[in-house]
């Protein structure tokens, strides 16, 4: 934790991390280690922790009570920065168990936000001391409350405007019964909201490998889950709906799941249903000139440019999230991981109206406002990947009770 208090010169993408600055300078707030009664101590063998069961339910129990003994001082600290050695590796992540996810469940019923430290994390801080901190204390930052960036103004979008990402997973209910529960994530053009809603459908789900290949929501559902997610909203903007809402999910929408949103939104002028799709074998090379060869073009020593859109119908577009970025290297050119052709993601509009060059405008940044990472950008927009997380960890940990959380819980 000394580490984000000092600057650091980068060691390694020297073409893109630039110089670490120190915590207070970079925020300008200061960082403190909490006081001796905000800390607990584990013992070093998983073994010896003082409750009974398997390694993993002894695991859970030293989470809930470390948590449980947190929440009487919690005054005394922002968030709460965990240890798991290596040493447990064996109970951290097995076939019905997954630490991170039961530590940031139990730490959302908590209402604390959790920073996980594994030992990867001390051997590279010797290596890549500023990339470690710029990591780190971004992910400090945004759980203890900040904003670290939000979205530029971009022309053509209303101001007023919300996204909303939709993402599903499935819960065992009884014997054989599985449920789809929702997952949506709100927030605003300023990064304001962040808000996750777990939401468990009301339609049960029989067959389950039916609900893996069509997770649709009933018209009823959406209409409900979207009308709570609004409330969020509302409660951010003093009761005021968004003048333009944009939904996202990965499927397409059914007819009567923009029903559903159609009626849940009647008070909005403009709403989207946006499909995003990122698993497509279409690839794209970069033609440039060619003076001197017996060709007008040839292809660019460099991937395509992120950003390009190519129309694929009046609804349906390409847009290369991934691809070269020279704005964010020294080295005039810049390809995120350096490796292989970028594939673009699909955009595809299943409600709504207006230029394709908006909605994928707006998928381009959306791309860029993950708080949980220094990349330029991630995949898929973070619509979409916050609520993907959202709905992995309710995979993971069933009993995680549906309700509104702030997505730095689960950060």
């Amino acid at each position: 934790m000394k580490l984000i208090q000092k600057p650091h010169a980068p060691t390694d993408r020297k073409d893109y991390v630039p110089r670490y600055p120190g915590f207070e300078k970079l925020f300008s707030i200061p960082v403190h280690a909490a006081p001796q009664s905000a800390r607990v101590l584990w013992p070093d063998s998983i073994d010896e922790l003082p409750f009974g069961g398997s390694s993993e339910e002894r695991l859970a129990a030293a989470f809930r009570s470390a948590l449980s003994n947190l929440e009487l001082v919690r005054s005394e600290f922002d968030v709460v920065v965990v240890h798991l050695p290596d040493a447990w590796g064996h109970a951290l992540k097995t076939d019905s168990f997954n630490a991170h996810d039961v530590l940031k469940a139990l730490g959302a019923g908590f209402g604390i936000p959790t920073q996980v430290i594994n030992d990867r994390a001390f051997a590279f801080s010797q290596t890549s001391a500023a990339s470690i901190a710029w990591r780190l204390a971004i992910a400090l930052y945004v759980k203890a409350g900040g904003t670290p960036w939000k979205l530029a103004p971009m022309a053509g979008i209303p101001e007023g405007t919300a996204y909303i990402g939709l993402a599903y997973a499935l819960r065992k209910h009884g014997e054989g019964t599985h449920y789809v529960t929702c997952c949506s994530q709100v927030f605003d053009m300023d990064g304001g909201g962040m808000q996750f809603v777990a939401f468990e459908a009301r339609d049960p789900v029989l067959n389950l490998s039916e609900a893996k290949k069509n997770p649709f929501l009933s018209r009823a559902d959406m209409r409900a889950v979207l009308a709570r997610s609004l409330q969020i909203y509302q409660g951010r903007n003093g009761g005021a709906l968004p003048r333009r809402l944009v939904i996202h999910k990965t499927t397409s929408f059914r007819g009567e799941e923009i029903q559903g949103a159609r009626e849940a939104t009647a008070g909005i002028p403009e709403f989207e249903c946006i499909e995003i799709g990122s698993n497509t074998a279409w690839r794209g090379v970069w033609m440039v000139a060619n003076p001197s060869g017996p060709k007008p073009t040839k292809p660019d020593g460099y991937p395509v440019p992120r950003g390009i859109v190519q129309a694929r119908s009046e609804t349906s577009c390409f847009v290369w999230v991934a691809g070269n970025a020279p704005g964010a290297s020294t080295n005039g050119a810049y390809y995120q991981g350096g490796k292989s052709i970028p594939r673009p993601i699909i955009v595809t509009r299943h409600a709504g109206s207006g230029p394709l060059d908006l909605i994928a405008h707006e998928a381009l940044a959306l791309t860029k406002m993950d708080w949980n990472n220094d990349a330029l950008y991630d995949p898929v927009p973070v619509t979409i990947r916050y609520s993907q997380k959202l709905a992995k960890t309710i995979a993971n940990v069933p009993d995680l009770p549906g309700s509104a959380y702030p997505y730095r819980l689960f950060m």
